[in-house]
């Protein structure tokens, strides 16, 4: 189906991203009408070759004139007139640039296709989780059948109970009868010893179906735990991961608690039944009783079923995790204290108080060479004790701490902080003698890094971010010995995570797009098969000067928490754009639009600002200042800077270039609500001009222009006022204006 079809079977709020990317310079009609042969046609080809591009642009004009005459035959006299004025606005814009029309058709396709891509990943996830809340409806009603069945087998065990009482009387009446005299005749002797030869064979009877209905809710207790075990238990696990590095909460543990609670009440019942069975075994037998023959073995397959059961049942809730770090878990600094909760999913009320888990640092892990020991102190045991709010059987660690051994042999320790992977081990033995249960448990914490100072926190969360990106296996703590690769599709949506799990706001797809062109290069085209290594995410070498694309992107969260998260949340922020793509946004805006970008240099994290002016012949100049870094917004907020932002030029008269955040919203409507109140714009102060591309900022809201960079341009007209001019007087003559030739044109 062709790209312009697809787009208009989606969703209003992806039609409002398409409706943005068409203005006068490519109107959507034009899109609309000629989709057909605008598809057809290889734009990024067309944009590097002017010849091509001039003959594919007489092309366009010829399909408008084709369209056209279909309008005048069909009557629609207001379609006449709008393709009219397209062609000569295209001619007026394109004609002496026909590869600028190439490159807008090029960059609006691509934008539309990520459109749709974007439209079809959330359509698929919301089948994914269709899908999930299908299965888990499955599983609900398997949990219920459960339920079911072994209320049924209660009742049948109480049935089953009450009839061999009933035997048993009449049994003892019949011999008592028979050993004394009576009244009754032979006849009635007779019928009251077929009743309880009738009785005594639905005893038996009943004895099979109790045996068989045991038997069946087994064999789907089986069934239920394999689900839990080998499946929901593991799913829930990764699920917790990903919430770890920021991806959507973890949830259904309180779902996966029922589960495991209802499994366990009904083994238990199974084996109380037995204990029955027995009993009634002992009151009465026969050759072919099936109760001797099968109890033992349901017995034991009861009590495997319910070890394994409890033996998978305690989990870490809550990862290891500093309180001042609550989005890096994982993460742990020596000296500092942490966090942890575990949870045991089965909660029966004989458990309660019998659960004592001992926390354990590197259980089991052979030492490695140059790989750091510690000690972990605080109180490291916790009796597990049923929460009031849930009544889950929990136990948290609060004041954990790690002591560094300090082994004789010295390591690099930044290099540690990428490679040493550690894990928390979570002891306890469950033992309950009425039950006849003794079990020993076992948690253990996905795999922790370990630093000495908190410089070193990013580099570790890089490693955490990593391996959960990567990996299911628990205990890899080899990872980083040789680090596997990542594909930019699952980096990208990780990378989106760092921003949601902070802000309210994630990394859309434009904002990707610079991304994987900084980790893939352009000439990858974004593939999102395309591998990214380790090295090239988080250098591993503190002798690099360049700067790690994982830091960069570090400084950048830092700088939005700190100070940008109101305009972030709000989308006032482009950010993640690279100066190419910038100056193509800006290029067929009116003078004064302006868009916000994060500095691709800074290693702290700074933002700039970027506007378009235009020159006496109506070429775009685009001017750019020095970023602001952490320090400087301290001083000053951002919005107040754009607020009182001015540009001293030669004459010392000073300009507010700034006038609209792209694509064409006034800035005061934007920034107004974070501009502080009764704030004065500092005194304009004299600046020198850089090398670096930028303008020299001081006091951070003024800049000077030097006179060769005026260049004879007019100050810049409002927004309405430009667009009304546009309307009423030919690019042409406002050309001639500029020029000073408006005079003579008559």
């Amino acid at each position: 189906m062709a790209l312009w079809c697809q787009l208009q079977m989606l969703d209003s709020k992806y039609l409002e991203q398409v409706d943005q990317l068409y203005n006068d310079s490519f109107p959507m009609d034009i899109r609309q009408y000629l989709s057909k042969w605008i598809e057809s046609i290889d734009w990024d080809c067309v944009s590097i070759q002017d010849s091509l591009a001039t003959v594919r642009f007489h092309e366009l004009l010829a399909q408008i004139d084709d369209q056209h005459s279909r309008f005048a035959l069909a009557n629609n006299f207001l379609q006449q007139h709008n393709f009219r004025k397209i062609k000569r606005n295209l001619q007026d814009r394109f004609q002496e640039d026909p590869i600028h029309m190439a490159m807008i058709i090029s960059k609006i396709l691509k934008d539309e296709a990520s459109i749709l891509e974007s439209a079809n990943s959330a359509k698929e996830s919301e089948d994914n989780v269709s899908a999930m809340v299908v299965e888990k409806q499955k599983l609900d009603s398997k949990v219920q059948e459960i339920r079911e069945q072994a209320q049924m087998a209660d009742q049948n065990i109480k049935h089953l109970e009450d009839l061999q009482d009933e035997y048993d009387f009449k049994l003892n009446t019949w011999k008592t009868i028979e050993n004394e005299l009576n009244d009754m005749t032979p006849k009635e002797l007779e019928r009251e010893k077929m009743i309880i030869g009738r009785m005594c064979l639905e005893l038996k009877t009943k004895r099979q179906d109790v045996v068989h209905q045991l038997t069946e809710l087994l064999d789907v207790s089986q069934a239920l735990l394999s689900d839990l075990i080998s499946e929901e238990l593991p799913e829930w696990k990764q699920r917790q991961q990903i919430a770890c590095i920021g991806g959507p909460p973890n949830a259904c543990l309180d779902q996966l608690q029922n589960w495991f609670t209802t499994l366990a009440e009904t083994l238990q019942q199974v084996r109380q039944h037995l204990k029955k069975l027995q009993e009634l075994e002992q009151k009465f037998t026969y050759d072919s009783d099936p109760i001797p023959k099968k109890k033992d073995i349901l017995e034991d397959r009861a009590m495997d079923l319910l070890n394994n059961l409890l033996s998978n049942a305690l989990v870490v809730e809550r990862q290891p995790c500093m309180p001042a770090y609550p989005h890096r878990p994982l993460v742990l600094k020596t000296a500092i204290q942490f966090t942890v909760k575990l949870r045991f999913l089965v909660k029966l009320p004989e458990f309660n108080y019998q659960l004592k888990v001992k926390a354990v640092f590197d259980k089991d892990v052979a030492e490695k060479k140059g790989f750091r020991k510690f000690n972990i102190l605080g109180t490291n045991t916790k009796v597990m004790n049923m929460e009031e709010s849930n009544g889950s059987l929990a136990a948290e660690f609060r004041h954990l701490q790690l002591k560094d051994q300090k082994l004789s042999v010295k390591t690099n320790e930044v290099m540690m902080v990428t490679k040493e992977l550690h894990v928390l081990s979570f002891e306890s033995m469950l033992q309950h003698d009425q039950s006849g249960i003794r079990i020993q448990l076992e948690a253990v914490s996905l795999p922790v890094v370990v630093i000495s100072n908190v410089i070193q926190l990013p580099s570790g969360w890089a490693s955490i971010l990593w391996y959960n990106m990567l990996t299911t296996e628990p205990k890899d703590l080899e990872f980083f010995m040789t680090p596997p690769s990542a594909k930019w599709s699952r980096l990208s949506e990780v990378l989106s995570w760092q921003f949601s799990s902070v802000t309210k706001r994630g990394l859309n797809q434009e904002q990707l797009n610079m991304l994987a062109d900084k980790l893939l290069g352009s000439k990858a085209q974004r593939n999102p098969d395309g591998m990214i290594p380790w090295t090239k995410f988080c250098k591993q070498s503190s002798n690099e000067k360049a700067l790690s694309f994982w830091l960069w992107i570090e400084g950048i969260l830092d700088l939005i928490k700190r100070h940008l998260l109101l305009p972030w949340n709000d989308g006032y922020i482009m950010g993640f754009i690279s100066k190419e793509r910038e100056r193509a946004l800006l290029s067929d805006k009116c003078p004064g639009t302006f868009l916000l970008r994060f500095s691709e240099s800074s290693k702290e994290g700074a933002i700039t600002f970027t506007w378009i002016e235009h020159d006496i012949h109506d070429n775009p100049i685009f001017h750019s200042v020095e970023p602001y870094t952490k320090k400087d917004l301290t001083a000053v907020r951002l919005a107040d800077i754009i607020r009182t932002y001015k540009v001293m030029a030669a004459d010392d008269i000073p300009d507010h270039p700034l006038r609209f955040l792209y694509p064409n919203f006034p800035k005061d409507d934007v920034f107004g609500k974070y501009y502080t109140k009764n704030a004065e714009a500092p005194e304009p102060m004299d600046v020198e001009n850089t090398h670096s591309g930028y303008m020299k900022t001081e006091l951070i809201s003024v800049s000077q222009v030097p006179p060769s960079h005026m260049q004879g341009k007019i100050m810049p007209m409002s927004h309405e006022v430009y667009q009304f001019l546009e309307q009423t007087v030919s690019p042409k003559d406002i050309k001639d204006a500029m020029n000073g030739d408006f005079d003579n044109q008559s």
